[in-house]
């Protein structure tokens, strides 16, 4: 059997119901997966209408995070979109309706209330701040949670063709405050955001929401960029996938424009 990432997360959260990282891990390979929404008729335009069931007065939608468990769950060729979990969060927060997943075709069957998707939805909506100030001296890192590493390189390895590297060190600011910085290089014009979002989720879903991350986008040929090259530890990024011809855009997949329920 085909274990997933979130087979593999799950199970880590269920030995550890105590283990608020486990959890934590979990929900950020939800939120990162695609997801498979069965439907009962094929979509209309940017409108789905997913099957929906009640368990104890919950209503809950079904969804695989691999094609074949929708099918096999099923029994027949049914109708369904795909999705990141993100979107799927997004398009049912505030609706009280829950997640079924996996359910009967895998270790990772669970059922998620309506609330544990309105925490997951804001936790994803909640942005990184601006602020701005100027090191002064730059070391290499340390005491940093291997969660946290584990993070950062899960989540720059998703990044794919929005920046070349990163670079994470510890660094003192004029005045004397203490932090450590993520320098990113070769980033793509307007792939700034999503690039700053993406560190803040691996603060959030490591735990440590409250730590301090800084992040700044560095020209190959800034000063900073050299120093950082010879204390930091550098996280290169995958080369950007090859371009696919895409007939069209399907429901769901841009996780800022969740498709409309029916």
């Amino acid at each position: 059997m085909t274990m997933t990432p979130i087979d593999t997360a799950h199970a880590a959260m269920e030995a550890a119901p105590e283990d608020d990282a486990a959890r934590l891990r979990f929900y950020e390979r939800l939120a990162d997966a695609e997801l498979f929404l069965m439907l009962t008729e094929e979509p209309k335009g940017d409108n789905i209408s997913p099957e929906v069931f009640e368990v104890q007065d919950s209503s809950f939608v079904l969804v695989f995070d691999l094609e074949e468990r929708l099918s096999g769950f099923a029994g027949r060729a049914v109708p369904y979109v795909a999705m990141s979990g993100r979107a799927l969060a997004r398009m049912l927060a505030g609706q009280g309706i829950g997640l079924a997943l996996n359910i009967e075709v895998a270790p990772s069957a669970i059922l998620l209330p309506p609330q544990a998707l309105e925490w997951l939805s804001q936790t994803l909506d909640h942005g990184p701040s601006e602020g701005e100030a100027r090191p002064e001296s730059l070391h290499a890192p340390r005491d940093l949670p291997e969660a946290l590493l584990q993070a950062l390189d899960t989540k720059l390895a998703a990044t794919a063709g929005l920046a070349r590297k990163a670079y994470l060190a510890r660094v003192t600011y004029e005045g004397g405050t203490q932090g450590h910085l993520l320098g990113i290089t070769g980033a793509v014009p307007g792939a700034e955001a999503a690039l700053a979002k993406a560190i803040n989720e691996a603060l959030v879903f490591s735990g440590l929401e409250a730590g301090a991350l800084d992040v700044a986008f560095l020209a190959d040929s800034d000063p900073l960029t050299a120093q950082l090259a010879g204390v930091a530890l550098r996280f290169d990024l995958p080369e950007p996938p090859k371009p696919e011809r895409i007939e069209r855009i399907a429901p769901g997949s841009d996780p800022d424009k969740p498709p409309l329920l029916r």
